[in-house]
């Protein structure tokens, strides 16, 4: 599973609004940087009280990252 396709899985299933769920990926190096743009109104929602919930999908992004031997990052905008 590629980490994009995993990430969208958990976002879509946070947010009021999956269609307005989206990604960029962009390639630094052996780095993959996962943009995630989300509706305004989803923004806490995914974030989390304390940031809590994006750490958690960070952590689950990369073990699985690690685990296929890549490196990712998500960042949201």
């Amino acid at each position: 599973m590629k980490m994009k396709d995993l990430t969208l899985f958990i976002v879509k299933r946070l947010a009021d609004k999956p269609e307005a769920v989206s990604i960029d990926e962009e390639q630094d190096g052996d780095l993959t940087v996962l943009n995630l743009i989300v509706d305004e109104g989803d923004k806490g929602k995914v974030i989390g009280k304390q940031g809590k919930v994006i750490k958690a999908i960070r952590s689950v992004v990369g073990v699985a990252a690690s685990k296929a031997g890549v490196r990712t990052v998500v960042e949201i905008d």
